[in-house]
Protein backbone atom coordinates (compact mmCIF):
# COMPACT_ATOMS: atom_id res chain seq x y z
CA UNK A 1 0.00 0.00 0.00
CA UNK A 2 1.56 3.33 -0.84
CA UNK A 3 0.24 6.92 -0.35
CA UNK A 4 -0.66 6.96 -3.70
CA UNK A 5 -3.12 4.25 -3.48
CA UNK A 6 -4.59 6.54 -1.07
CA UNK A 7 -5.22 3.94 1.82
CA UNK A 8 -8.46 4.21 4.09
CA UNK A 9 -7.79 4.73 7.45
CA UNK A 10 -10.27 4.42 10.45
CA UNK A 11 -9.77 6.70 13.25
CA UNK A 12 -11.67 5.50 16.28
CA UNK A 13 -11.20 8.13 18.83
CA UNK A 14 -14.26 9.95 20.82
CA UNK A 15 -12.13 13.24 21.46
CA UNK A 16 -14.04 15.49 18.61
CA UNK A 17 -10.44 17.57 18.65
CA UNK A 18 -8.35 15.17 18.50
CA UNK A 19 -10.23 13.20 16.22
CA UNK A 20 -9.82 16.58 14.11
CA UNK A 21 -6.11 16.41 14.43
CA UNK A 22 -5.78 13.10 13.38
CA UNK A 23 -8.53 13.38 10.28
CA UNK A 24 -6.92 16.39 9.01
CA UNK A 25 -3.31 15.14 9.08
CA UNK A 26 -4.57 12.25 7.34
CA UNK A 27 -6.26 13.95 4.59
CA UNK A 28 -3.31 16.87 4.31
CA UNK A 29 -1.19 13.43 3.43
CA UNK A 30 -3.50 12.18 0.95
CA UNK A 31 -4.93 9.40 2.73
CA UNK A 32 -8.90 8.52 3.13
CA UNK A 33 -10.54 8.00 6.44
CA UNK A 34 -13.45 7.91 8.64
CA UNK A 35 -14.11 8.38 12.07
CA UNK A 36 -15.98 6.48 14.82
CA UNK A 37 -16.56 7.73 18.10
CA UNK A 38 -16.81 4.32 19.93
CA UNK A 39 -15.21 1.15 19.88
CA UNK A 40 -19.14 -0.39 18.82
CA UNK A 41 -19.21 1.37 15.85
CA UNK A 42 -15.87 0.83 14.71
CA UNK A 43 -16.55 -2.79 14.96
CA UNK A 44 -19.88 -2.38 13.27
CA UNK A 45 -18.60 -0.70 10.42
CA UNK A 46 -15.84 -3.59 10.00
CA UNK A 47 -19.18 -5.67 8.88
CA UNK A 48 -19.22 -4.18 5.62
CA UNK A 49 -16.01 -2.14 4.72
CA UNK A 50 -12.20 -3.13 6.20
CA UNK A 51 -9.64 -0.21 6.61
CA UNK A 52 -6.11 -0.49 5.07
CA UNK A 53 -4.98 0.52 8.87
CA UNK A 54 -6.77 1.74 12.11
CA UNK A 55 -5.63 3.99 14.40
CA UNK A 56 -7.13 3.05 17.68
CA UNK A 57 -7.49 5.28 21.05
CA UNK A 58 -7.57 3.36 24.46
CA UNK A 59 -9.87 5.33 26.57
CA UNK A 60 -13.35 4.64 24.21
CA UNK A 61 -16.54 5.46 25.84
CA UNK A 62 -18.40 2.26 25.43
CA UNK A 63 -15.44 -0.64 25.89
CA UNK A 64 -12.23 -0.36 26.61
CA UNK A 65 -9.45 -0.19 23.73
CA UNK A 66 -8.23 -3.51 24.92
CA UNK A 67 -11.28 -5.30 25.01
CA UNK A 68 -11.62 -3.54 20.84
CA UNK A 69 -8.05 -5.56 20.16
CA UNK A 70 -9.25 -8.36 21.40
CA UNK A 71 -12.30 -8.70 19.31
CA UNK A 72 -10.12 -8.02 16.12
CA UNK A 73 -7.16 -10.56 16.88
CA UNK A 74 -6.95 -13.15 14.88
CA UNK A 75 -10.24 -12.12 12.26
CA UNK A 76 -9.07 -9.35 10.21
CA UNK A 77 -5.85 -8.23 8.23
CA UNK A 78 -5.10 -4.70 8.52
CA UNK A 79 -3.17 -2.58 10.74
CA UNK A 80 -3.59 -1.58 13.70
CA UNK A 81 -1.95 1.94 15.42
CA UNK A 82 -2.60 2.75 18.96
CA UNK A 83 -2.87 6.12 19.61
CA UNK A 84 -3.30 6.55 23.59
CA UNK A 85 -2.55 9.17 26.32
CA UNK A 86 -2.01 6.88 29.08
CA UNK A 87 1.14 6.97 30.71
CA UNK A 88 1.36 3.24 31.83
CA UNK A 89 3.68 1.30 29.76
CA UNK A 90 2.08 -1.85 31.17
CA UNK A 91 -1.18 -0.22 28.67
CA UNK A 92 1.11 -0.02 25.51
CA UNK A 93 2.75 -3.40 25.74
CA UNK A 94 -0.41 -5.02 26.44
CA UNK A 95 -1.78 -4.03 23.34
CA UNK A 96 1.03 -5.26 21.43
CA UNK A 97 0.78 -8.08 22.81
CA UNK A 98 -2.91 -8.26 21.80
CA UNK A 99 -1.73 -7.67 18.42
CA UNK A 100 -1.32 -4.18 17.26
CA UNK A 101 1.34 -3.34 15.19
CA UNK A 102 3.33 0.24 17.16
CA UNK A 103 1.69 2.58 19.19
CA UNK A 104 1.95 6.55 19.45
CA UNK A 105 1.54 8.42 22.94
CA UNK A 106 -0.45 11.86 22.85
CA UNK A 107 0.51 14.51 22.36
CA UNK A 108 2.30 13.77 19.19
CA UNK A 109 3.78 15.70 15.93
CA UNK A 110 1.89 14.90 13.21
CA UNK A 111 4.08 14.05 11.40
CA UNK A 112 4.94 11.37 13.84
CA UNK A 113 2.00 9.52 13.38
CA UNK A 114 2.08 9.81 9.37
CA UNK A 115 5.27 8.56 9.49
CA UNK A 116 4.09 5.47 11.97
CA UNK A 117 1.09 4.93 9.79
CA UNK A 118 3.43 4.49 7.13
CA UNK A 119 5.41 1.85 8.31
CA UNK A 120 2.72 0.32 9.53
CA UNK A 121 1.47 0.52 5.87
CA UNK A 122 4.32 -1.11 4.64
CA UNK A 123 4.67 -4.03 6.47
CA UNK A 124 1.26 -4.91 4.73
CA UNK A 125 2.48 -4.60 0.87
CA UNK A 126 2.26 -8.15 -0.47
CA UNK A 127 5.29 -9.37 -1.19
CA UNK A 128 6.15 -10.64 -4.68
CA UNK A 129 6.65 -13.82 -4.58
CA UNK A 130 7.53 -17.00 -6.84
CA UNK A 131 4.55 -19.37 -8.07
CA UNK A 132 3.65 -21.59 -5.32
CA UNK A 133 5.73 -19.63 -2.80
CA UNK A 134 2.94 -18.66 -0.51
CA UNK A 135 1.66 -22.59 -0.19
CA UNK A 136 5.41 -23.55 1.41
CA UNK A 137 5.10 -25.48 4.62
CA UNK A 138 7.76 -25.07 7.21
CA UNK A 139 8.88 -28.31 9.45
CA UNK A 140 10.88 -27.31 12.35
CA UNK A 141 11.20 -28.63 16.06
CA UNK A 142 8.47 -30.72 15.43
CA UNK A 143 5.91 -27.56 14.45
CA UNK A 144 4.27 -26.67 10.61
CA UNK A 145 3.62 -23.62 9.49
CA UNK A 146 1.69 -22.96 6.18
CA UNK A 147 2.84 -19.58 4.98
CA UNK A 148 -0.22 -18.77 3.22
CA UNK A 149 -2.95 -19.00 5.83
CA UNK A 150 -0.42 -18.20 8.45
CA UNK A 151 -1.76 -21.78 10.41
CA UNK A 152 1.11 -22.63 13.05
CA UNK A 153 0.63 -26.30 14.51
CA UNK A 154 2.34 -27.76 17.29
CA UNK A 155 3.81 -31.56 17.61
CA UNK A 156 0.92 -32.51 19.39
CA UNK A 157 -1.51 -31.12 16.60
CA UNK A 158 -2.79 -28.18 18.03
CA UNK A 159 -3.65 -25.88 15.65
CA UNK A 160 -3.22 -21.50 16.15
CA UNK A 161 -3.15 -18.82 13.32
CA UNK A 162 -0.58 -16.00 13.76
CA UNK A 163 -1.30 -12.37 12.81
CA UNK A 164 0.59 -10.97 9.38
CA UNK A 165 3.09 -9.33 11.72
CA UNK A 166 3.80 -12.23 13.78
CA UNK A 167 3.89 -14.51 10.40
CA UNK A 168 6.22 -12.14 8.95
CA UNK A 169 7.97 -12.36 11.65
CA UNK A 170 8.60 -16.16 11.93
CA UNK A 171 9.08 -16.74 8.22
CA UNK A 172 12.00 -14.12 8.83
CA UNK A 173 13.28 -17.19 11.09
CA UNK A 174 12.76 -19.89 8.97
CA UNK A 175 14.59 -18.89 5.75
CA UNK A 176 17.16 -17.94 7.36
CA UNK A 177 17.58 -20.98 10.40
CA UNK A 178 21.17 -20.75 12.90
CA UNK A 179 21.52 -17.27 11.65
CA UNK A 180 21.91 -14.28 13.63
CA UNK A 181 19.41 -11.73 12.53
CA UNK A 182 19.12 -8.05 13.55
CA UNK A 183 16.37 -5.96 14.28
CA UNK A 184 16.79 -4.53 10.84
CA UNK A 185 17.14 -7.96 9.29
CA UNK A 186 13.80 -8.96 11.05
CA UNK A 187 12.03 -6.02 9.53
CA UNK A 188 13.02 -6.08 6.30
CA UNK A 189 15.43 -3.19 6.11
CA UNK A 190 13.65 -0.42 7.97
CA UNK A 191 14.81 1.87 10.20
CA UNK A 192 13.72 0.43 13.74
CA UNK A 193 15.40 3.09 16.12
CA UNK A 194 13.16 5.31 14.50
CA UNK A 195 9.62 3.60 14.43
CA UNK A 196 9.59 0.02 15.84
CA UNK A 197 10.10 0.16 18.94
CA UNK A 198 8.02 -3.04 19.58
CA UNK A 199 10.23 -5.49 17.92
CA UNK A 200 11.86 -7.11 21.42
CA UNK A 201 7.96 -7.40 21.70
CA UNK A 202 7.17 -9.26 18.95
CA UNK A 203 9.20 -11.50 19.31
CA UNK A 204 8.64 -11.98 22.77
CA UNK A 205 5.10 -12.87 22.05
CA UNK A 206 6.17 -15.27 19.06
CA UNK A 207 8.04 -17.37 21.96
CA UNK A 208 4.51 -17.13 23.67
CA UNK A 209 2.98 -18.99 21.11
CA UNK A 210 4.98 -21.62 21.04
CA UNK A 211 4.85 -22.02 24.87
CA UNK A 212 1.21 -22.23 24.86
CA UNK A 213 0.42 -25.57 26.09
CA UNK A 214 3.03 -26.49 27.77
CA UNK A 215 5.47 -26.43 24.40
CA UNK A 216 9.23 -24.73 24.40
CA UNK A 217 10.08 -21.37 22.52
CA UNK A 218 13.36 -21.39 23.84
CA UNK A 219 14.59 -22.37 20.11
CA UNK A 220 14.37 -18.40 19.68
CA UNK A 221 17.52 -17.20 20.89
CA UNK A 222 18.91 -13.58 22.23
CA UNK A 223 22.00 -12.60 21.10
CA UNK A 224 22.39 -9.99 23.73
CA UNK A 225 23.75 -6.67 21.43
CA UNK A 226 23.42 -8.38 17.81
CA UNK A 227 19.73 -9.53 17.52
CA UNK A 228 17.73 -12.80 17.15
CA UNK A 229 18.69 -16.64 16.22
CA UNK A 230 16.25 -19.30 15.10
CA UNK A 231 18.50 -22.27 16.96
CA UNK A 232 16.78 -25.50 14.92
CA UNK A 233 16.82 -26.90 11.48
CA UNK A 234 13.99 -26.12 9.04
CA UNK A 235 13.14 -27.96 6.30
CA UNK A 236 10.43 -26.41 3.64
CA UNK A 237 7.96 -28.36 1.52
Amino acid sequence: MSDKAQALIHVVEDDAGVARLIAGTLARFGFRYAVFPSGGDFLRQLRVQQPDLAILDLGLPDMDGMEVLQQLRGRYRFGLLIATGREDTHDRVMGLELGADDYVVKPFEPRELIARVRSILRRYQPEPQDEGAGRRVASFAGWLFECATHRLVSPDGAEDTLSLAESQLLVAFLERPNQILSREQLLSGRDVSALDRSIDLRVSRLRKRFEQGGHSGKFIKTVYGAGYLLATAVSWN
